[in-house]
């Protein structure tokens, strides 16, 4: 008898990681996530598209990261989080004491809100 993989549609998964349904749509788009159709249009997911909707969540939610940075950490090999490899669409230097532009003062933001985390 063979066992069939478990396959979920897009509520229960949407449910199973607290997040919208509009949003896993928008990041199987984003993240090349090929869900299994039904002739009907119901879109299925597997226990590995599972998975890879919960490490988009955990870089996108719980570390931060942006679409671009999480979309590199899963292209790359060993995508292992290391906080210096965490990459954004903004380059990373040290802030100085009086930023020049716009994303200068979010990355400087962004810094201390990580260095606040760490010590909460």
């Amino acid at each position: 008898m063979k066992m069939r993989k478990r396959q979920f549609r897009i509520g229960e998964l949407a449910k199973h990681l607290c997040v919208e349904r509009f949003v896993i749509r928008f990041w199987e788009k984003e993240f090349g996530v090929k869900s299994h159709r039904s002739p009907g249009g119901q879109r299925f997911y597997s226990e590995e598209d599972v998975q890879k909707f919960k490490r988009i969540k955990e870089l996108l939610y719980d570390k931060g990261f942006t679409i671009a940075g999480a979309k590199k950490t899963l292209q790359e090999k060993n995508s292992e989080i290391i906080a210096s490899r965490k990459t954004t669409l903004i380059k990373q230097k040290a802030p100085s004491p009086l930023p020049d532009t716009m994303n200068e003062k979010l990355l400087i933001i962004q810094q201390q809100l990580l260095k606040l985390k760490e010590l909460l």
